[in-house]
């Protein structure tokens, strides 16, 4: 069973929409027995990383899902959910996160609209069992913050929104994808469907 962490800021309708069309068993939650009880954690979000942060220490989830991530048990952050897996973000300010991955969360800059939203090119750059068998494509971004690895091998793909942005990103059994693989069409549920199959 998949646990989708409900912290209050997850689009968690299109993301269990999405597992029950791939047949996936999965709860919504905030339980900490069921997230233990889980094996695979999602970690969804939408909004700004201090608030996000907030809402899972509220819930006391926040030193959880590190131990059951240290402990082995695959975990996929979405959108603001994979920043959250990183050291820190300077988004209105400056927060510690999750620290699960090493490297910061920092504003996009550039010459191109912000937030970088719509379908961009997803590039794979390092081998993984999450690719096998697919092909390179488009899938859907809405973000205004990005990625800053401190490891480069930690990131396994990008997508070029005028530099090379942080699109996957994976350590073990710590998985994160900056775009929204729920509406990204068939590259993003085949990926959403091999980390449910426990291809990481």
């Amino acid at each position: 069973m998949i646990a989708i962490i409900d912290y209050g800021m997850g689009n968690l309708f299109s993301l269990s929409q999405a597992l029950q069309r791939l047949d996936h068993e999965y709860v919504i939650t905030d339980d900490m027995d069921t997230i233990q009880q889980a094996d695979k954690l999602i970690l969804p979000g939408v909004g700004a990383f201090g608030d996000a942060m907030e809402e899972l220490s509220k819930r006391k989830l926040t030193n959880l899902i590190v131990e059951e991530a240290i402990q082995g048990k695959p975990l996929l952050g979405i959108c603001l959910g994979m920043q959250l897996l990183f050291t820190s973000s300077d988004e209105h300010g400056y927060y510690s996160g999750l620290n699960l991955l090493s490297g910061q969360v920092e504003k996009l800059n550039m010459d191109l609209p912000i937030p970088h939203m719509g379908w961009n090119w997803l590039s794979f750059r390092h081998p993984h069992p999450l690719f096998r068998s697919l092909e390179e494509g488009h899938v859907y971004f809405v973000h205004s913050y990005h990625v800053k690895a401190t490891n480069s091998e930690d990131v396994i793909a990008t997508t070029d929104y005028s530099e090379d942005i942080t699109a996957i990103v994976a350590r073990k059994n710590v998985i994160g994808m900056q775009f929204h693989p729920e509406k990204s069409g068939q590259l993003g549920m085949q990926l959403l469907h091999q980390f449910a199959e426990g291809r990481i």
